[in-house]
């Protein structure tokens, strides 16, 4: 008789909460084997003992087999002694300080569980918490691991018989699911006023809800990471009615509706957007508008994009299935859902903080009782299609990423790979659109997208995401990284707290790091950094940057940058782009129109005369070398847009009126004559400024203005990379979300014979500075 043997592994990745231990059950069965599978701080332990041929058909099994939610980043194996086991079992995890497991994201409905909600004959007919090991929610829901049910919000509901039953049964698709739940023992659904007086429980709530949103009410809905506010996205009134309540006037509202075929009627729907829309994370994809979609033209009014997005939890399928019924065949079946905040503010969780803090903006309440223990966002993607017109690279063979503009829901906390390991330590991220970043070993953790750190609620939300983060990562960071700006609460967080070591790095070149980190790479390059506004080394503020970053060395010089202008009130200017453009003429030596007046001066002449005489005496008008600045001016001058409601506004109009027939770009000369060089932006503007005068199309002068600014960058880069011998140009800053840039810039610089580094996990805007101070604060930690 054959002797037995017997092998232990080890994997780490993510391996707990997506159906790991289950499919190694079945398999280990399947092949007849005998031993154990638990969850511990290492990862998963496997010992499996059977006939030598078995054993190692499961070795070489296990990786190539693994479900289609698991990861696996290591898995390490090694002889064990026989013990004698006559059968394979899952056994209780082992608890310990410190771990090397990845937490799942949460994962959208699956095709199994919507088709379990469908049936009347199912327990689980129209339940809005079903899942199984393959879909549902995983870091929402998790407080630490090893991840078991009573580690996370599923702990106060304890199994009935049914669901205790399919949860022990390995040949059930909700073995060992966590979430696991049905009406009997699960959590539940009602519907609410504004004073929380209930009017409706159950599949009930959901079809009164339905009826309230086809009537116009705008409704707080509680969902999987926090609370949306939501309404018909057909009618200008209940639209109006949100923006008016939620203090947000003009900047895009998100929109959900039931299928793929509704999403094309919204917008052009091409191949990466349709694997977007129905794939496992479900972002808010953003896609070419249609004219005739049946949309409220106030859900997206400056631009020619659509945030689109396909139900992701079950609530949401009841949802939109009702709302498709109540307001009838003739009428689109389309909600908004934005995030459940007032402007600023970070997104409801509770129950009871919904009440209080959206009582004025919603009429009625959906709640439920699955405590949220990490609010997270909805993620946000463009696309990039590539056979977009505007991208000769893809033509030439060299796909776009799809772009990130805010990385949240479905995507954190899966890490980004780095290129070395290092201490664990925490970057700390900017002011505006804000994150975390842990590492890790060679992992970084970026958090949820946390917003703008000026108020105190999402400063406390900040330091809730911060200990979160450090509690289910198992990590005790030895150094943190902060911006250089002292005003940002996040360097002040920095300096008042005292657990830590601070290291500091200045904005943009951490940006450039960011991109070093998504691209594992530790070689010296050019870096242009193109973005608004960030404290420099040198007391100014920049923001149109060419830089030279070796990470090896953590060292950095400044090649090149925009030619200065200044800010006319400093962050007022930021508001009112009308000011930064009259700055720009009085840099130009235009202290007067010299010939058409300019657009604002028909409404702020006075503003105006007080702003010539603040230029001429040099009060409070900072030095700005920003890119994004550039764009706010040449904007104003187009009349574009005198003051914004929203960061970008500006420059989202200037890039929508663009012509796209137009093929001659203004003339953005490289400036040798200064150290360090100029990038001669202000002929760029002089250019457009002059065009606008005389009367020429706005969409001519914004395309001329947007070829003219990928054609000097270029230019510049190429030069400096023949003064250094560089050939990788990292591409990064909240200007490279601008479409335009994003597809022409790398592939001028293709054409110039340099291999340009775009982001492709994390996005360009401030959301990846975290990213790049980590990697910075690895480096350089001692």
């Amino acid at each position: 008789m054959p002797t037995n043997t017997r092998r232990r592994h080890v994997v780490a990745g993510q391996v707990q909460g997506v159906g790991f231990r289950p499919f190694v059950y079945r398999l280990a069965r399947e092949l007849g084997l005998a031993g154990f599978v638990r969850n511990t701080p290492e990862g998963v332990v496997i010992e499996v003992e059977g006939p030598a041929g078995a054993v190692a058909a499961f070795g070489t099994r296990l990786p190539a087999e693994v479900p289609p939610l698991a990861r696996i980043l290591r898995h390490g194996e090694a002889g064990a002694a026989p013990c004698g086991e006559a059968d394979f079992r899952i056994v209780q995890s082992a608890p310990g300080a410190g771990h090397d497991v990845l937490i799942s994201p949460d994962v959208a409905t699956c095709s199994d569980c919507l088709a379990d909600m469908a049936d009347p004959a199912n327990r689980r007919h129209e339940y809005p918490f079903t899942n199984c090991t393959n879909c549902g929610p995983r870091y929402t829901i998790t407080r630490r691991v090893p991840y078991d049910r009573e580690t996370t919000s599923m702990a106060c509901f304890p199994f009935c018989p049914d669901c205790a039953a399919e949860y022990a049964d390995p040949s059930d698709r909700r073995f060992h699911a966590q979430p696991n739940a049905c009406p009997v023992c699960g959590p539940r659904i009602w519907l609410a006023d504004g004073q929380g007086t209930r009017l409706a429980e159950g599949p009930a709530a959901v079809t009164a809800l339905a009826q309230a949103l086809a009537q116009g009410q705008v409704a707080a809905v509680k969902g999987l990471g926090g609370f949306h506010l939501v309404c018909d996205a057909a009618s200008e009134t209940a639209v109006a009615t949100l923006r008016h309540r939620k203090r947000r006037p003009s900047k895009a509202l998100a929109v959900m509706v039931p299928d793929l075929p509704t999403a094309a009627r919204l917008g052009r729907v091409g191949e990466r957007a349709g694997a977007l829309l129905t794939g496992t994370v479900r972002p808010i994809t953003l896609l070419p508008a249609r004219t005739d979609s049946g949309l409220t033209p106030n859900v997206a009014p400056d631009t020619r994009e659509i945030g689109v997005m396909l139900p992701y939890t079950p609530l949401h399928h009841l949802l939109l299935g009702a709302y498709a019924r109540a307001a009838g065949p003739d009428r689109l079946p389309a909600l908004v859902m934005t995030s459940g905040n007032a402007g600023g503010e970070p997104i409801s969780l509770g129950n009871r903080e919904a009440l209080a803090r959206l009582a004025d903006l919603a009429d009625i309440f959906l709640f439920h009782n699955r405590d949220i223990l990490i609010r997270t966002d909805d993620s946000v993607v463009r696309p990039l299609e590539v056979d977009d017109v505007c991208c000769g690279a893809a033509r030439g063979g060299i796909k776009p990423s799809p772009m990130v503009l805010r990385r949240a829901r479905g995507y954190v906390p899966s890490p980004v790979a780095l290129p070395a390991s290092g201490p664990a330590v925490v970057g700390l991220g900017p002011m505006l659109k804000a994150t975390l970043c842990l590492t890790k070993g060679k992992q970084a953790f970026v958090s949820q997208h946390i917003g703008d750190l000026d108020d105190l609620e999402t400063h406390g939300f900040y330091q809730e995401t911060l200990d979160h983060l450090c509690g289910v990562l198992g990590v005790s960071p030895q150094a943190c990284v902060a911006d250089l700006h002292p005003d940002y609460p996040s360097t002040r967080f920095a300096l008042e707290q005292d657990r830590w070591p601070v290291l500091r790095l200045q904005h943009h070149v951490a940006h450039i790091y960011a991109v070093l980190a998504e691209h594992r790479l530790l070689e010296p390059v050019l870096g242009l950094a193109l973005d608004g506004t960030g404290l420099g080394e040198d007391g100014t503020l920049w923001g149109g940057e060419c830089l030279l970053v070796d990470p090896r060395a953590r060292s950095h010089t400044r090649l090149a940058h925009f030619a200065p202008i200044r800010l006319p009130g400093g962050e007022a200017a930021v508001r009112e782009p009308w000011r930064t453009a009259q700055a720009c003429h009085f840099a130009l030596g235009e202290k007067t129109p010299a010939g058409r007046p300019w657009p604002w001066l028909a409404t702020r002449a006075a503003e105006a005369g007080l702003i010539s005489q603040m230029l001429e005496k040099g009060l409070n008008c900072p030095v700005t070398t920003s890119c994004g600045r550039l764009f706010d001016a040449v904007a104003a001058s187009l009349g574009l847009c005198q003051a914004i409601d929203y960061e970008g506004q500006a420059a989202i109009l200037l890039e929508q009126i663009q012509d796209a027939t137009e093929t001659r770009a203004y003339d953005c000369p490289v400036d040798r004559s200064v150290t360090p060089v100029r990038l001669d932006t202000l002929t760029l503007f002089a250019q457009a400024a002059a065009d606008a005068a005389a009367g020429a199309p706005a969409g001519r002068v914004a395309r001329r203005f947007h070829l003219g600014l990928v054609a000097g960058l270029a230019a510049l880069a190429r030069e400096m990379a023949a003064q250094t011998g560089l050939r990788h140009v990292a591409l990064s800053g909240g200007v490279l979300q601008n479409r335009t840039l994003a597809l022409l810039l790398p592939e001028a610089l293709r054409a110039a014979g340099l291999l340009p580094l775009c982001h492709r996990t994390v996005p360009a805007n401030d959301g990846c500075i975290s990213l790049g101070q980590a990697l910075y604060g690895l480096l350089a930690a001692p």
